[in-house]
């Protein structure tokens, strides 16, 4: 399958390198860890035609495809399912059989978030410094290992602690991953990887229903109910899933092992001439740190970010008790539960399409998100069951592409490799900490119509989401305009090359995506 276009002049066929090949480039693995900032590796294919050019970049975009994203899918499918399964075996009986009261319930909900909003923002550095190959892998193993002891917790004490372990071995997944896209794509690239990846949360949705009510048929085996099955045969799959990792997940680019050295200096090429240097072995500073807490965007992004992500986790925790609330059985609402999820899934992958061909991330957002709006509109006004469910399917849709546009949007217009780090780990740790507020909003004593939960999803959607994306919008096309204009040409007055590059994109020559 190929994502997306490729339209620059560096690539590969996807083949193991030529003598020719070795003979153009000159270099030995490794010596890309020695380029400078405002240098390119050696041209591969120097004397090709423009024609070859292209068909070779085409052929290595659709190699690094097959290798990075289907594996990538399918650890967030299992990190979404885990941390989002509970709201399924709440309608199993888990409540009931841990003697648990609807604030107990929120509490577990909530816990999870604190953890994991605490540690997130640390752990693109250690992303960085441990390797994608040792630090997924570890954290997957340790997160199957929490969500397997869930299954056999017998106090309301257990649940609560297992959740907070669950926060802190999850954090680094999502913005680990996002992360590391941003350090293979080009930024026209990213945002349709980004969807499909974040899909498969749309995905596990649906997945998560069906399973559980298949699992839920399991009551009674080993003296334990539905529930704890749940916890228990998803965690063990997550272990196995993350052994496998340890030889599935690969490095950057400058240390990845399946790329041939031609192949390492054109996806080295094909970044930098994107205005990235983000792939290349970088020493962490806290400049860095620093660069990045003082930028503007880091903060709105991080509002328009909590604008989509507690209406994401409101609506993921609790969609099977809002159809249950409807009037429908507990294994009716699992399965009712499923198309939302699969209309979010299309829509997701079909917005990251378009903001990638249009570079117009921030229309996007402003667009999908009057979805949303309309569709909890209608849950918070609809009297008729068929209002409210069609109200789930039009929520899901204004949620879900803004979660993976937002992401791309942030990537896009953060330029090096810690800085960008850092302000993916702010932003999405900001957001995920909204999640506390997602896990109190639906009160069993507001059931069946749940409208202060309804209420609240409404106005982060028009405030944070919407009101955020048209404000950051209009100032990154203000800075761009003065940009163009040479109104910023003085930041580099006196500046080494070295230096200028390091500014990333406080350059003057670095355009903004809108």
């Amino acid at each position: 399958m190929k994502f997306g276009r490729a339209t620059h002049t560096d690539s590969d066929s996807g083949n193991s390198p030529s003598d020719l090949d070795e003979k153009r480039i000159g270099v030995v693995p490794g010596e890309f860890e020695t380029v400078g900032h405002g240098h390119l590796p050696p041209d591969p294919d120097a004397g090709l035609s423009e024609a070859e050019r292209e068909r070779i970049d085409k052929k290595l975009l659709h190699k690094l495809d097959l290798k990075l994203i289907p594996w990538l899918c399918l650890l967030y499918l299992c990190s979404f399912l885990d941390r989002t399964n509970i709201g399924n075996a709440k309608l199993d009986g888990l409540q009931k059989d841990l003697h648990m009261t609807g604030g107990d319930y929120n509490a577990a909900l909530s816990i999870f978030f604190v953890s994991y909003a605490l540690f997130e923002p640390l752990t693109n550095i250690l992303l960085k410094r441990l390797k994608p190959s040792v630090f997924i892998p570890a954290i997957m193993i340790l997160w199957g290992i929490v969500m397997t002891t869930m299954g056999l917790c017998h106090d309301k004490a257990g649940l609560l602690a297992a959740r907070f372990f669950l926060g802190v071995a999850e954090a680094g997944l999502f913005p680990g991953i996002t992360y590391y896209l941003s350090c293979w794509y080009k930024r026209d690239e990213i945002g349709i990887r980004a969807a499909i990846f974040f899909s498969a949360a749309a995905v596990s949705g649906s997945f998560g229903g069906l399973l559980a009510a298949a699992i839920g048929k399991m009551a009674g085996v080993g003296h334990k109910n539905g529930w704890a099955w749940i916890f228990i045969l998803e965690g063990l799959a997550t272990v196995v899933i993350g052994v496998i990792s340890i030889w599935m997940v690969h490095d950057f680019p400058d240390d990845a092992t399946f790329l041939s050295d031609a192949d390492r200096a054109r996806v080295l090429r094909r970044l930098k001439g994107d205005q990235q240097s983000s792939a290349e072995h970088e020493e962490f500073k806290m400049q860095y740190f620093w660069a990045s807490v003082k930028d503007w965007k880091t903060w709105l992004s991080a509002l328009i970010y909590m604008g989509a992500d507690a209406p994401l986790y409101a609506f993921s925790l609790f969609l099977p008790t809002i159809v249950n609330g409807l009037g429908y059985t507990s294994t009716r609402a699992q399965l009712l539960s499923v198309p939302p999820y699969a209309a979010a899934a299309i829509l997701t992958i079909t917005i990251g399409y378009i903001a990638d061909r249009t570079r117009q991330r921030g229309l996007c957002n402003i667009g999908v998100s009057f979805l949303g709006i309309i569709g909890f509109s209608m849950l918070l006004g609809g009297k008729s069951p068929r209002i409210q469910y069609a109200g789930t399917f039009l929520g899901a849709l204004g949620i879900y592409p803004c979660i993976a546009n937002t992401i791309a949007w942030i990537s896009n217009n953060t330029e090096g490799s810690y800085k960008r780090g850092v302000t993916l780990g702010i932003a999405i740790g900001w957001g995920n900490l909204n999640g506390i507020v997602s896990s109190n909003i639906y009160r069993a004593q507001d059931k069946p119509r749940y409208k202060p939960g309804h209420g609240a999803v409404l106005g982060y959607l028009v405030v944070f989401l919407l009101g955020g994306s048209v404000l950051q919008y209009v100032l990154l096309r203000r800075e761009n305009a003065k940009r163009r204009a040479g109104a910023r040409d003085e930041w580099i007055v006196g500046k080494t090359e070295n230096e200028i590059e390091l500014l990333g994109d406080r350059r003057p020559d670095f355009i903004y995506t809108l």
